[in-house]
């Protein structure tokens, strides 16, 4: 029984020296786990993540800049197609109108719109007239400015000339003056102008301008006979 309880108390005191020991080794690592600034905690180690800044976008040169959206973003497809065509054109309507009547002699201006070629270059089309109201069309060259083609309209008959040579007889106001009074009422780019008949018999000067801080297109019919503006209407679609 005596060397029994003496191998139990051998036991005890190793089993009391492994306790020791442990509790060292815990207090030593709760010390190393304190940060120094005196808080408490459990003593365990946490671990933060954080994600590296943003940075704006190098440029090749160096300088840095900020991502910007497409420059057509929320514009409507005639808008956009405004803004890619406009600029692209230089040669005026102006110049462009006075290559067609050169190109046709003793004719005059009834008709000119800003289009695109079939190959994407901007052209403008353009429409004269001789005394007999014998109608041309002619195509100018949007950018340099030269004459494409010309010639007489197809489908024109002697009903159709009457008609135009009467028009162009009845208009006391030019397409100068017309499209100066547009311009006064708002500064933009004129991509068409034409001789038209208005529902109620009013003969105008339906002129279209195109301003450049929006793409927008107004347009003004501006009365042939008296120089006044009958209508004017801003197209934002």
């Amino acid at each position: 029984m005596k060397k029994r309880n003496g191998t139990q108390a051998v036991r005890r005191g190793r089993t009391v020296r492994v306790v020791c020991a442990v509790a060292v080794t815990a207090a030593m690592v709760s010390a190393c786990g304190d940060d120094g600034d005196g808080g408490g905690g459990d003593g365990a180690a946490t671990t933060v993540s954080a994600a590296p800044p943003s940075s704006p976008t190098a440029s090749p040169s160096g300088a840095q800049t900020s991502p910007s959206p497409g420059g057509t973003a929320g514009m409507t497809d005639d808008q956009a197609e405004r803004k890619t065509l406009v600029p692209a054109a230089k040669v005026g309507y102006d110049q462009a109108a006075k290559s067609a009547i050169d190109k046709v002699p003793g004719s005059k201006l009834v008709d000119i719109d800003l289009k695109r070629s079939a190959g994407g270059a901007p052209e403008w089309h353009v429409k004269v007239a001789a005394t007999d109201g014998a109608e041309s069309d002619v195509v100018v060259d949007a950018v340099s400015g030269g004459v494409t083609s010309s010639g007489p309209e197809a489908d024109q008959d002697a009903e159709d000339k009457r008609e135009t040579a009467d028009r162009l007889n009845k208009a006391k106001v030019s397409w100068q003056d017309a499209a100066s009074t547009a311009l006064g009422r708002k500064q933009g780019t004129i991509t068409s102008l034409g001789l038209d008949d208005m529902d109620n018999g009013s003969l105008v000067w339906s002129v279209d301008v195109v301003t450049t801080n929006d793409w927008n297109k107004t347009t003004y019919d501006v009365d042939a006979v008296d120089g006044s503006v009958k209508r004017e209407h801003v197209d934002r679609d």
